[in-house]
């Protein structure tokens, strides 16, 4: 999230709403309607979806678009339209991404309109400070100053505390899943707005525009739709939580935390059941809680492991036996193959044939992102093998990129000293660039470029 220190007021009232929260569990908030449509909070929810960037809804309406018109217009007809009460949402535009790993499989993505998006920002910055107050410390998804890590540390306590049976558990479809009515009961628990209920039940059951790859237009949903919330919509990751609260909440409330001495650990829709003995039986009985709340437990992907026998992945990391420096086996943390193969996918994609029309700083600038990124957030745990085996890959990636772009003129099959020797210092210099960009660990298709280019340029 964007600092919003340029929106003191902003600021000032959501410490005020988290204070109130955390002093009073049961008090319900009300009058909150008339701060949504205040410029501020239009203004400070505006920066944040541009920062967030994001393909257009349905209207086809860009940031472009909007600030060609000027930004502080449009957030002041949008506030006129929210105070006169004559704002409707609009239809939801659903793409379909495919789910990695398993070819012919997709997951709905609902994109919200920019403006649409800029109301549901500015109700979720009065709403997460709210609720924020309720969530339990260990929900770690889209909440501010919690993170991914957070959750992977939690994790690796637990191991180290001896919750060594665990639940990898797996939700069926649970954005699509969320029943309206009791996710409004959740919601109705610390709001009394009518106002902001009715924005909020009006974005759950908005309609889904779709348009096949012949470009014929379906439109479902709307005021039929009894469950889901859309993923891709700016609050729906909050009406998540809110509703997820109540399995957390459920399994301390039943004691089930002491009688398996369990910890569960949750971001967004994953989550793993840390347990010192009877993991089955907590299986068992988070299946009987979450189908109490209308959620579904996928018993096919769903498993319970002994960590120190089989590994799970969480997050992106492989959780399991590991090996120190020393030779002496552990319960650690490791890149995931997947993570590992999503990587060399994207190397691959940045080192193309038909990425050869780029210079090879912009090339190298990229990579260095790419790189940065994932060791940024994989750099944790047990990364040797991992490193060095990624290393390798985009060292060669990088080597045949260079080797196609510097080709050899036509009909020059041979190996001829000082065109062939140019030719291998344009491209040591390119891996050279990439080398120092990327700080890779093990560089060695640049040794052998250095051994090939020695012998040529002379």
């Amino acid at each position: 999230m964007i600092s919003l220190s340029r929106w003191e007021k902003v600021e000032d009232l959501r410490a005020k709403l988290n204070g109130r929260a955390k002093a009073e569990p049961k008090f319900r908030f009300y009058s909150l309607y008339d701060k949504v449509y205040r410029m501020d909070f239009l203004e400070a929810a505006y920066a944040q979806c541009r920062a967030n960037d994001g393909a257009p809804g349905v209207d086809g309406e860009t940031f472009a678009d909007i600030e060609a018109r000027g930004v502080g217009a449009y957030l002041a007809e949008l506030s006129h339209e929210l105070k006169e009460l004559r704002y409707r949402p609009q239809a939801v535009r659903r793409v379909m991404i495919p789910k990695e790993g398993q070819p012919g499989k997709f997951r709905p993505l609902g994109i919200p309109t920019i403006r649409d998006r800029i109301v549901q920002q500015s109700v979720k910055l009065l709403l997460e400070p709210i609720f924020e107050a309720d969530f339990t410390d260990n929900a770690y998804g889209y909440r501010p100053g919690k993170s991914a890590l957070d959750a992977i540390q939690e994790v690796e306590r637990g191991l180290r505390n001896r919750q060594v049976n665990v639940v990898d558990g797996d939700l069926s479809k649970y954005f699509d899943t969320i029943p309206h009515d009791e996710l409004m009961r959740s919601v109705e628990r610390r709001l009394a707005d009518h106002k902001v209920l009715w924005l909020i039940r009006r974005w759950l059951k908005a309609p889904v525009q779709e348009r096949s790859e012949r470009g014929k237009v379906t439109i479902g949903g709307g005021k039929s739709t009894r469950v889901g919330t859309p993923q891709g919509g700016v609050i729906s990751p909050l009406l998540a939580n809110i509703y997820f609260r109540r399995f957390l909440v459920a399994w301390e409330r039943f004691g089930y935390d002491r009688k398996y001495q369990s910890r569960i650990v949750n971001y967004a829709d994953d989550f793993v059941i840390l347990c010192r003995h009877s993991a089955q039986a907590a299986q068992a009985r988070a299946q009987e809680l979450l189908e109490r709340i209308g959620l579904t437990l996928n018993t096919t992907k769903t498993r319970v492991v002994r960590a120190w026998q089989t590994s799970f992945d969480f997050l992106g990391y492989t959780f399991g036996v590991i090996r120190t420096k020393n030779g002496r086996e552990c319960l650690g943390k490791k890149p995931s193959r997947k993570s590992q193969q999503r990587y060399r996918d994207r190397v691959w994609e940045l080192t193309a044939a038909k990425q050869t029309r780029k210079r090879p700083e912009t090339v190298a600038a990229a990579l260095k992102a790419l790189t940065q990124g994932f060791w940024g957030y994989f750099g944790a745990g047990a990364t040797h093998d991992a490193r060095h085996a990624l290393d390798d890959y985009q060292d060669e990636r990088m080597l045949k990129w260079a080797q196609r772009k510097y080709r050899r003129s036509r009909g020059k099959k041979g190996k001829t000293g000082p065109e062939e020797g140019q030719r291998w210092e344009q491209i040591g210099a390119a891996m050279r660039m990439v080398v120092r960009s990327t700080e890779l660990k093990n560089p060695r298709g640049e040794r052998r470029l250095f051994a090939n280019a020695a012998s040529y340029a002379q």
